[in-house]
This record gives structure tokens, sequence and C-alpha cells, in this order.
């Protein structure tokens, strides 16, 4: 395959702007990045494709509206819901979001991952955490009581280390925990335990040993410190990360995906959902607030995590969850596109892949008009020019 240039650019490779020059690629393959010296000052900018850590693909893809709590996804089909799951990813693929990770997936979120990997269709990278939870905890309250296709479930530590095995030979790249309770299951409360101390470092210890990283879901205190100190790889949320947590968060450098916007979003009624939604959600947004300005000034590594689920955050919006990290973090630009890119993809193990330009590296990138890195109000959907995914143009044009 004939090597594809883009000259007089300006250039930002995931943690510096290295100025006026050239990048090229050959398939998913970067060959090439150097400053050129090139006169003048380009009005284009090349940044790395953005990493979302924390979505979920399989909800409604379709033009009609879907309010929060449809059946949809109870009456739909496997063999029909896996197409909207891969219309999700590649609608954030054409938005530049480039890679995600989706907690809480399955054979079908899996499918489409190696769908995309194989090149059968064109997509997005595509990571999936298989769940292991409680029998009446955050993720098995999301389906009515009397339904009686759930979810698989993990009630002791023995049930939780067979339920890793089987994720692992479905070819999960990792597992989610839920350590505390929810803002949306129904019937729940934020500050319920999900599991046992017990369970937790069972299914921490079998996740690792056979090569997978274990996120958690945490909006208190207790169980962000449950978790962390049985040893998981990231937080998912991080309501209740008090300052007392501050330290073991930072030793560690465990990555947190702060998910703003869609809080923020049920909290303000902006997303209609049920009265004891929309106050769990306002609690968890008042103990945010409280704790996350002064994590992000400990040091606390936020990174790119939305929540989105195509209905409260829809895939494309990832720019403004940036935006919005910046002005509650108190961060430059550039430390902002830094959590949305090369630390993003470091803290989901992929980053000796994406989110960097640099040689070697997969093609994925977005072309943009103006300088984000130094503004971040230009990370925008709407300046956006061109989409590369796997050194494929997604989106826009090259013709510059």
């Amino acid at each position: 395959m004939p090597e594809s240039p883009l000259s007089h650019v300006a250039i930002w490779d995931g943690t510096r702007a290295i100025g006026a020059g050239r990048l090229a690629w050959e398939g998913d393959l970067i060959t090439a990045v150097e400053a050129t010296g090139d006169g003048g000052s380009p009005r284009y900018a090349v940044i790395p494709g953005l990493v979302d850590t924390h979505v979920h693909l399989g909800g409604y893809a379709g033009p009609q509206e879907q309010p929060w709590g449809s059946p949809w996804s109870l009456v739909t089909p496997d063999t029909e819901r896996v197409f909207h799951i891969a219309a999700q990813a590649q609608r954030a693929m054409r938005a530049g979001v480039t890679t995600v990770r989706d907690l809480a997936g399955d054979a079908l979120q899996l499918s489409v991952s190696r769908v995309f990997d194989d090149g059968v269709q064109v997509g997005p990278r595509v990571r999936v955490h298989g769940q292991v939870g409680m029998t009446a905890g955050h993720g098995d309250l999301f389906i009515p009581p009397h339904y009686p296709h759930r979810d698989p479930v993990a009630d002791s530590p023995d049930e939780c280390r067979k339920l890793v095995r089987q994720w692992a030979r479905q070819g999960a790249h990792g597992i989610k925990i839920y350590a505390s309770g929810g803002v949306l299951s129904m019937g729940d409360r934020v500050g319920w335990r999900n599991q046992t101390i017990e369970e937790i470092r069972t299914t921490i210890d079998e996740a690792h040993a056979l090569g997978m990283p274990v996120a958690a879901h945490s909006h208190d205190a207790v169980s962000a410190r449950r978790a962390l100190e049985a040893g998981v790889d990231s937080i998912e949320h991080g309501t209740g990360l008090e300052e007392s947590l501050w330290p073991l968060v930072t030793s560690r450098g465990i990555p947190v995906a702060p998910t703003l916007l869609i809080n923020d979003r049920l909290a303000d009624g902006t997303v209609p959902v049920g009265q004891d939604a929309r106050a769990k959600a306002q609690a968890v947004v008042a103990e945010r607030d409280a704790n996350f300005a002064g994590a992000a000034a400990a040091g606390v590594r936020f990174v790119l995590g939305t929540d989105a689920n195509g209905v409260m955050v829809r895939f494309g919006e990832q720019h403004r969850e940036v935006r919005l990290m910046a002005e509650t973090f108190g961060w430059t630009a550039e430390r902002a596109l830094v959590s949305a890119t090369s630390d993003a993809a470091d803290a989901i193990g992929m980053g000796d892949r994406v989110g960097r330009l640099a040689p070697g590296y997969g093609a994925d990138f977005i072309v943009i008009d103006g300088r984000p890195w130094e503004d971040v109000s230009h990370l925008d959907a709407d300046r956006i020019v061109a989409v590369v995914s796997r050194g494929r143009l997604v989106s826009g044009s090259l013709n510059l």
C-alpha cells in the first residue's frame, strides 16, 4: 500500500506540539512524523484520535428517539442489536473518537470488536470488559425483576473466579466490577455495598492471573477504598474520591474516569429520568464537586471517560466532556487534550499503539481547524475537517 502523506499541518503528537510538519502513513501504520519548518502558520492541525475509556455501545442507534427505560434492549434480538452496537461505534469514530472501551459488554460487543479488527467492516478500536457483579447489584438492576433473560452474576468467590474465566474464554479484554450501587439502577442506592471484599479480591486476582485489567464502578469513598486496596486498575466515576484517598490513587497512578457530563444532565433534568434517579444524581454531583478540584490539584489521574450510551451522552459528544474536564479541574488546554489521547490510551493498556502520533503507531488521527492544545474550545466537532481511523479516511476530506 503506498504511503499517504499529509504536509504543511501543525502537529500535536499526543504530548506536545512539534510545529508545522508532515505526517505519513501506510495502511494502519504511521511511518513518519516530522517537523519541516515550513514558512508561515498552517491553518489546519493534526492531533491523535481521541480515546474514551468508558462507554456503553449497546443502545438503540436508529433515528427515532428512545427514552431511557425503553424496553428496546429487552425485546430486540441479538442478531439485530449487533448492528446498533457497530453503528454507535462508527458514530464515535466519525467524530474523531477512534478508540473506545465498553465497560459491561458481552459477546455482541466482542463480535463487533473482532469484525472491526479483521477489517470486515470499517470501525474504531473497541475494547470490551465483561462484568462480574452480584445478584441485586448495580449491574443486575437494569433489568425488571421478573424478566427471565438476565446477564450472568456471581455470588461467591468461586462464582466470581468462574465468571472471570468464562469472560477470558470469550476473549474479553478486561473485567468490570461494581464496588457500590449506582444512579440509574432500579431500586438501588449509591452507597450500597456490592459484593464482599473476598469476592472483589478473588475477581481481581483471577483477572490479573489471566492478563486482564479490572475497572471498578464506585460512587462513594468506602467503595473506592475497598477497590483500591484490593488492587483494582481503574476507578469509574470516582464520586467519593475524598482527600484521604488521594495519596492511594496518585501513588499507583490509578486512572479515574470522571463521567462529568452525564451526571450533570441527570442531576439538572436535561435528561428525563425518574425522580429517584435524579435525586441520586444530584447527590452524586454535590459530592463529586466537593472532591474533584482538590483531587485534580493533588495529581489524581483523570482521563476521558464519558459513560456515553447514545441517549444521555451521544457518541461524538466526547469533545464537550474534554472541555468540561478542563473547566472543572482548572487544566490547561494541553493537559485536557493529553487526558483524552496519550494518557487515556495508557490507562487502557494501549499506550504503545494509539493516543500518539509517532512512527510505528496506528494511523488514527483528526485534522482540525484550530489549535486545541492552545485553546480547548477548538476541540469541537464542528471544527473537524477529517478523521482517519486505522489508516482509512472515515469522515471529511484530506484535500486541504
